[in-house]
């Protein structure tokens, strides 16, 4: 099979999972449209997708069929569970088939994204790595931008089942894609190690610990004010931040802004260093938060300068991440997922009760988290260099 250009490899990956993440936030916008479709509760819907945050932990288990059956086959595999996952809401649209929906396609996007960051790993020198690896984050601002104003259209249009329609055959066709442009890559008998030796390697190495530790903290400073922002806002001035005009843009802006600039300047500044300077940044926001909340134009600004932080930090980890363990690196990015997940969970129970002592306790959090993940950061920069 002929080997494509890395360069449409990356191209095709950025779309796949633009594809998967517009299946992954469209339930969000359209939770009412759908829990009307399906003739549910709308508490029901979300008591489901509460219950899909647990399936990260799952992670590590699918991406070990990388490490031990090839990168390719992981996202193969990755790929059908997601065109199942949605195909089941196409001809069983009911409540059951939505649980599955939610499952499988949570469990594909977990088994593809770190096949492919480790396909990356593999293919790309450390030094050029950040560039492909942005490229690719680009699929999560990009189904914000563009998947579910899609899917929008397609309800108003065709009714609400027929995004499902459309990412069966996006699905599909992208598999096919995959199957035909990544060259097989078989892993012998010799490399092919037991899937808890494989974890072994991640939990028996401290860089990779700290590394873990560093997205863990990371992601729970975010969550942290992430969850009561829009409270916040509504005290502050008697409203709901998502009320406000363009402010969907402005976080799915922010995104993209975060993930450019990873690939224009990560691989020069270094991968560990520009975590560092993001966690730095993301602190410093926090920290002004309390004088940006004097308008609503302020409030906006510092929405935008948090999320851009935010995610140049997070997307930053990515490719310091893949050099850590290359022996188990689809494992450990697993491992990463899950770490990021389990931040987001600590951060949506301590964000309330932190905010019920003013944004200055949530800011404070914020900082605090994000210095533990700076401390974390100097273990990988010393296995780094």
């Amino acid at each position: 099979m002929k080997n494509h250009s890395l360069k449409f490899q990356t191209l095709l990956f950025a779309a796949i999972r633009t594809v998967f993440n517009t299946a992954y936030r469209m339930v969000y916008p359209f939770l009412s449209v759908f829990s009307r479709g399906l003739g549910v509760d709308i508490s029901a819907l979300s008591q489901a997708l509460a219950n899909r945050s647990l399936i990260g932990a799952l992670g590590p288990f699918l991406a070990a069929i990388a490490d031990r059956r090839g990168r390719k086959t992981g996202m193969v595999f990755g790929m059908g569970l997601f065109i199942i996952g949605v195909g089941v809401m196409v001809f069983w649209p009911s409540y059951p088939a939505f649980i599955i929906m939610l499952i499988l396609t949570a469990l594909g996007k977990y088994g593809f994204d770190p096949s492919m960051q480790a396909y990356l790993g593999d293919k790309v020198p450390y030094q050029n790595r950040g560039k492909n690896l942005a490229i690719t984050e680009m699929g999560w601002s990009f189904s914000f931008l563009l998947g579910i104003p899609l899917a929008s259209f397609l309800i108003v249009r065709l009714g609400w089942r027929s995004p499902f329609v459309a990412l069966v055959l996006l699905g599909t066709i992208a598999g096919g894609v995959l199957i035909w442009a990544i060259p097989n890559d078989t892993v012998s008998k010799k490399e092919r190690a037991n899937i808890w030796h494989n974890f072994g390697k991640v939990f028996r190495y401290p860089p990779a610990l700290a590394g873990l530790l560093v997205g863990l903290t990371a992601s729970t400073a975010n969550e942290t004010i992430n969850l009561v922002f829009g409270v916040w806002m509504e005290n502050a001035f008697e409203l709901k931040i998502i009320a406000l005009g363009g402010t969907a843009a402005v976080i799915g802006l922010a995104e993209l802004g975060g993930e450019a600039l990873v690939g224009g300047i990560v691989d020069r500044l270094g991968k560990a260093r520009a975590v560092n300077i993001g966690l730095l940044l993301n602190c410093g926001v926090a920290l002004v938060f309390p004088l940006l909340g004097r308008s609503a134009a302020g409030a906006i600004i510092g929405l935008f300068l948090f999320y851009i932080t935010f995610e140049f930090t997070l997307v930053s980890i990515i490719p310091m991440m893949t050099e850590i363990v290359p022996e188990a690196r689809a494992t450990l990015m697993a491992f990463n997922v899950a770490a990021l997940s389990l931040g987001r969970a600590a951060g949506a129970l301590i964000a309330l009760p932190l905010y019920s002592w003013g944004i200055a306790a949530s800011a404070g959090a914020t900082v605090v988290f994000n210095l533990i993940a700076i401390l974390a950061l100097r273990r990988v920069q010393k296995e780094l260099g």
